[in-house]
């Protein structure tokens, strides 16, 4: 595979937006977003599913969302509106001049994906990794979790149900305050908004993960949708190449 390379966008408020790009530049483009504390570090390139999916061929845009990676963690409420990582989505996809795409996410990066795809984006095919239907209109609940980990943050002692968050926000040096702001933007997406999804869509899921509901759920919910079970539950599937070979054996077919 050829080596990540690196560059910046401009999104919602001029914020600066990492996009981490690898795969053959006459391949077919592939923009896969990363979930909540994560990066596209560690979702996409560490474990290898970049170098699956850009060794069959396709052309990696992976961003870094707002308060994540690489991008900007701005402090300002106002730098939040609703529905922001969408409208850094649409001027993500602008800056790199993709018309012809596929879309993907894991578990934050599936609810933007599809958020995106209801507010007008029209990739060909959509991955949603991570992701069930409960999950995608139960943003309340979960949000209210993260917030709660945030705000005992350094106190959450293990057998606490925010044990694995504090965790892994610690390992990700997460920005709290940009975090917590971006938390409070993202909206639910309630199961009959799910018809306007009309592209091929796969649900990909690790056999253990049950964070955000059912993935078969979900796959069955869509008008197109098709399940794809792989190892591991939601914080360690992604570090299985099953999932970068389930991506691309469902946008080759």
């Amino acid at each position: 595979m050829t080596g990540v390379d690196l560059q910046f966008v401009d999104g919602f408020g001029g914020a600066k937006l990492a996009v981490h790009r690898t795969g053959p530049s006459s391949g077919r483009p592939l923009v896969l977003l990363h979930g909540l504390f994560s990066s596209a570090e560690v979702n996409w390139i560490k474990y290898g599913n970049a170098t699956v999916l850009a060794e069959r061929g396709f052309q990696l845009f992976m961003p870094d969302l707002r308060a994540h990676g690489a991008s900007d963690a701005p402090h300002d409420p106002a730098a939040y509106p609703a529905d922001v990582l969408v409208e850094d989505l649409r001027l993500t996809i602008a800056a790199l001049g993709l018309a012809d795409y596929d879309l993907g996410g894991f578990s934050l990066g599936s609810r933007t994906s599809v958020r995106g795809v209801l507010a007008g984006l029209r990739p060909r095919r959509l991955v949603l990794g991570g992701m069930g239907l409960s999950g995608l209109a139960g943003w309340e609940r979960r949000s209210a979790h993260f917030v709660g980990a945030i705000d005992r943050f350094g106190t959450i002692e293990r057998g606490d149900p925010a044990f694995v968050a504090q965790a892994f926000m610690k390992t990700m040096k997460v920005d709290r305050v940009a975090a917590r702001l971006l938390l409070g933007s993202v909206d639910d997406t309630p199961p009959e908004a799910l018809a306007g999804i009309t592209m091929p869509t796969l649900c990909v899921c690790g056999a253990q993960d049950h964070d955000n509901g059912s993935a078969p759920e979900l796959a069955a919910a869509l008008p197109d949708g098709t399940y794809a079970e792989t190892p591991g539950n939601h914080m360690s599937s992604v570090t299985f190449k099953e999932m970068g070979r389930a991506i691309a054996d469902f946008l080759e077919s």
